[in-house]
Parts: C-alpha cells; structure tokens; sequence
C-alpha cells in the first residue's frame, strides 16, 4: 500500500502566509527523513484565512528539487481553470525535475465558488476537463497535433519538455459525484476518493460500479488503483487521538457544508435531490459519527485496524492522510502524528 499526505499548507489562526510555506515545507522535510512514499497537492484558490495552496505544480516543483526519493502528486490539478497546454508544459517539467517522482492527479473539483470568481461556468466543467485531458495527453507523446474542440482549439503544437516518465506520469482522476465512478472505471483510469461529501458506505457502493465498468472494458485486473484520502490523527493513546483533533475537525467539516451549501442546485454537480441528501446528513453529523464514518483517529494499533478494515471494504491500493485538515493543530502534534503513522502504521503494510 502506497502512504502518503496531503500537505494543505494550511494558514493556522493568527498565523502568516510566511509561516504557512515555513512549516509546510518543515513537514515535506520531515515526510522525506520519515521514508513516507507521496506527499500530495490539492489546489486551493482565493482562501486567504485557509490555505496558500493556490499555485500547487510550482510548489511540486520545490519539493522535486528538495526531496531526493519522495514523491510528489497532484490531488488535484483543476483542469478546466487553466490552458491545457500551460498544464501539460509545467507538469512534464516537474516530472522532469524529479526524474520521474511525479504523479498527475487530476479532476474538475466541486469548488464552485472559484469557478465564480474565474468567471468560468461550472456547467460547462465536466466537457472543459475532458477536453484539457485529450490535450495534455496528445501533448505529452511529443508529435506535432492539433486540436479542434468546443472550448479548446490549438494549431501545430509540439510540447517541450516532454516527461521523464514514458509515456507520461500517471494519471489519476478524482471522482466525488456518482456519475463520475463508472465512467473512470470504463476509461481504465487510477481514481482518487475522499471522505468528505461521501461517507466509507457511499464509496463502497460505488467503488462496485468502478470495478464493474473496469471489468467489462477489458482493463487488466480486477479493478483498479484507488487512493483514499481522509483525516487522521494518530497519537500515543486512544484518548488523546480523540480529544485533541476535536476541535480543529469540527471546524473542517463546517467548511465543507459551507460549500457544499454554496454550490446545492447549480447546474454541472451530481443529481439536485442526492446533493442535498449528502448534505442534509454532512449538516447532521455528530462528532460521533465523523469518527465512525469519516476519519481515521486512534492509537497506531487502532489506525492499524481501521486501515485493515478498509483494504477489505473498499480494495484501496493507497492511502493519503490529511493530518491537519481543519489547521488548528499545533504543528508539534502534526509531526508526532506523521512520525507515528511512518514508523508504526506503515511497516505492517508494506
């Protein structure tokens, strides 16, 4: 099973950008010394009090050259808020800079407000992501093309640099409405899943329709590469895993109902009616059930189970822990919880 973090780069309270990319980059250090395999970037625009993560292939780029066998990936680059040939150069050249530590993580995101801001419509998200994809990997097999589609229309193009990798890094596609499962599974394509809008009940069921439609595509194996990302916190004693993140938690998963509120009814997200089931029962869930159905906090014994219990539940091949999702952890405890999770979690999975 592959390991890895979400590095939020996360603004604390009272905190400063400054310190934000300080600390941030103290924990890559310390993720590289800790021997975990990824560290992974989410992108994060226009949250000044959250996250300083809004340009996240140039912070990738520093973590190639600081880091000598980590590795770095996406989760994820937005493609449809950027030129797909922009995104095709920068991310072949941080490949290149990590000889071949990069992995492309990519989605559409369920962040509607940045959609807004960019004066992008959302409606037009899922066929603006599908057109960038076909570009970037047209663009990365190093022959002249061209392109002509409804949003996107390039003339004689040949990419330089091209990846290190051959023929490209992997590509991951990130999958956070129904729809959205069976259609990667058909394409053959690695999925990234989160606890967040969905529970571990949601991604079970549809994890059955990824492999289903895998299978019947012809892909080889019996369905497949599925990372999960979810909060953990790890810490000495069962109590102290689940008093000292309760605070911060609670205030991550407000954020999400906030957006998840923000974007209920507009056109180009899953089905009106099973949105606002999702967060009628996000906007109802106790503390209790946050660490039944959605995080993972506990001893390394009891993390050890959890992560069992979800290689037979949900088949993940990998697993990417966001230590401090709502950023009111102090990063000393951050730290103690990845040196937990690297030297007492991990081993009995490799």
């Amino acid at each position: 099973m592959d390991f890895g973090i979400n590095a939020d780069f996360t603004v604390s309270p009272q905190g400063t950008h400054e310190a934000a990319f300080r600390d941030s980059f103290e924990e890559v250090d310390l993720a590289e010394e800790m021997g975990l395999d990824t560290i992974w970037l989410g992108e994060a625009h226009f949250r000044p009090n959250r996250s300083v993560l809004a340009a996240p292939i140039v912070v990738a780029s520093s973590i190639a050259t600081r880091t000598k066998r980590l590795r770095v990936g996406m989760a994820v680059q937005v493609l449809p808020l950027i030129h797909p040939l922009r995104i095709a150069e920068e991310a072949a050249t941080v490949d290149q800079l990590s000889e071949g530590r990069f992995e492309f993580g990519v989605g559409r995101s369920g962040n509607v407000r940045a959609y807004d801001i960019m004066g992008i419509d959302y409606a037009e998200s899922k066929e603006r992501f599908q057109e960038a994809l076909d570009i970037i990997l047209q663009a990365w097999k190093g022959e002249p093309f061209s392109y002509e589609g409804k949003y996107n229309h390039i003339t004689d193009a040949t990419l330089s640099p091209l990846p290190y990798q051959k023929p490209h890094p992997k590509v991951r596609i990130a999958a956070s409405s129904d729809d959205s499962f069976g259609r990667i599974g058909r394409l053959g394509y690695p999925i990234f899943l989160g606890l967040r809008a969905m529970d571990v009940e949601d991604l079970k069921t549809n994890l059955k329709e990824y492999r289903e439609e895998w299978k019947k595509a012809g892909h080889p194996g019996d369905g497949g590469d599925i990372n999960v990302r979810f909060p953990m916190y790890i810490a000495p004693s069962e109590e102290e895993a689940i008093e000292e993140p309760k605070e911060s938690i609670e205030t991550f998963f407000k954020r999400q109902r906030e957006l998840f509120e923000y974007s209920l009814g507009r056109e180009g997200v899953e089905r009106s009616e099973v949105r606002q089931a999702r967060y009628e029962r996000l906007a109802n869930t106790t503390y209790e059930d946050l660490l039944e159905t959605r995080v993972v906090f506990g001893s390394p014994e009891h993390v050890k189970d959890r992560l069992v219990q979800f290689q037979e539940m949900l088949g993940i091949t990998g697993i990417t822990a966001e230590l401090n999702p709502g950023g009111f952890l102090p990063k000393e405890a951050v730290h103690r919880s990845l040196k937990l999770l690297t030297q007492e979690v991990m081993p009995a999975f490799k």
